[in-house]
């Protein structure tokens, strides 16, 4: 027998004893897609060159060798990160990842037609596409509002922007018949303090409503919508807040995205999951990693992702959950910094699935408040890594850090050439 499958089978008997079958959480675990975001691999560049990030609430720092010059090298780049993860995922474009033939079109008439090749590429790869409208680094954005703003001229342009970017998610679910979540998220705000928070919002709402008019199946597209608590440029004020957000995917049934970075550093966004399930059928995760403010840092197995992950296990909710990565890092190998997390969020969800649900109830549900934190103390030193290296070695990943001497054979043999 292979070490790495006895090392399973040990770790498999340690929690057959507490009443978990690893076989069946390994099982749903394969059917946990996680969507990786394109902009990971080029900085959040894309290929228009229609602007500069100023005034979008975003930062990448750094300058490492290897940055994604073209969307064929993007490609091939995402195929090298998941090829180090187990299971079976997606990925997350954003509106400026169009290939356009090296032809000027604008953001409000982009089309289907636009994304063809990322549509052919991820069905030859058995992936499915998650999508984004670019509300950001565009001479229509550069004093930081777009769907808020107070010029009807303005407004109306990036209205047309959402109303093209849902029919491309709908084409990209019919297409690879998976249902494309296309996110709403804008910078619009104010850097300092505003006279009037109230009308930019009542604009924001009815730009909504004019972009989601057309009904469009769920079997090809989800819309989502997500908040933010402030960005650079808009530290005093942001329009789409999370009660604007959270109230308008309830009245109007949308799925909400909670990002992970867009809250206060000290606020955890596990404790709202099942607040806000209670009142919407879906939620979004934009998994990211805020250090003092919204970073971006690389994912990494951190408590607050675990929590994440339990929350989502604890309450039965992965049916109604779409979860995505959101960060960018080009301080360091780019295509080690999607590995990093994604295997990061594939553990956490890991190790909230061999937690010994029943035991922990039956604690709870007889007061043994005591005996709970007992357990939950005693689930962190489980043999988890062993049932995570069967995993690996099952999906044909390589096992523990040998992934990245893959990665840094591929910064020689193909990032060193940029």
């Amino acid at each position: 027998m292979h070490p790495i499958e006895q090392a399973y089978e040990y770790a498999r008997e340690r929690y057959a004893a507490l009443g978990v079958d690893t076989e069946t959480a390994l099982e749903t675990l394969t059917g946990v897609p996680i969507s990786m975001h394109c902009w990971q691999g080029d900085d959040v560049t894309g290929y228009e060159a229609a602007g500069d990030m100023a005034g979008s609430g975003l930062a990448v720092t750094g300058g490492h060798p290897g940055r994604a010059r073209t969307a064929d090298e993007l490609r091939a780049d995402i195929e090298q990160a998941l090829h180090l993860v187990p299971g079976s995922h997606r990925v997350n474009l954003h509106a400026i990842y169009a290939e356009t033939g090296g032809v000027k079109v604008e953001r409000d008439v982009l089309a289907p037609e636009h994304f063809a090749r990322w549509i052919d590429w991820a069905k030859a790869q058995g992936l499915g596409l998650d999508f984004n409208p670019t509300f950001f680094a565009h001479p229509l954005a550069a004093d930081g509002l777009t769907l808020s703003h107070p010029d009807a001229g303005i407004r109306a342009f990036w209205v047309r922007h959402g109303q093209a970017c849902r029919t491309i998610g709908a084409a990209m679910g019919q297409a690879l018949g998976t249902p494309c979540v296309v996110n709403v998220w804008i910078p619009d705000g104010m850097k300092d303090l505003p006279a009037d928070r109230l009308a930019p919002r009542l604009r924001l709402r009815d730009a909504l409503d004019t972009v989601f008019t057309d009904e469009l199946p769920r079997t090809l597209l989800i819309d989502a919508v997500e908040s933010k608590l402030f960005g650079i440029g808009s530290e005093s004020y942001v329009v789409g807040s999370h009660e604007f957000y959270m109230g308008y995917a309830m009245a109007k049934k949308k799925c909400l995205c909670l990002d992970s970075g867009h809250f206060h550093p000290t606020e955890s966004i596990a404790d709202k999951i099942s607040a806000v399930l209670l009142y919407l059928d879906e939620v979004l995760l934009h998994v990211s990693r805020g250090i003092r403010w919204d970073s971006d840092h690389v994912v990494i197995l951190s408590d607050e992702l675990r929590a994440l992950a339990e929350e989502i296990i604890r309450g039965g909710f992965l049916p109604r959950m779409h979860i995505g990565l959101d960060y960018f890092d080009a301080s360091i190998n780019r295509v080690a910094a999607w590995t990093i997390g994604m295997r990061s969020m594939a553990k956490a969800l890991l190790i909230a699935l061999l937690e010994p649900r029943a035991e922990l109830l039956a604690y709870e549900n007889a007061g043994d408040y005591a005996g709970r934190l007992a357990l939950l103390e005693e689930c962190k030193t489980l043999p988890f890594g062993a049932v995570w290296d069967a995993y690996c070695l099952r999906h044909d990943v390589p096992v523990g850090p040998a992934w990245y001497a893959e990665v840094q054979g591929y910064e020689r043999e193909v990032l060193a050439a940029r």
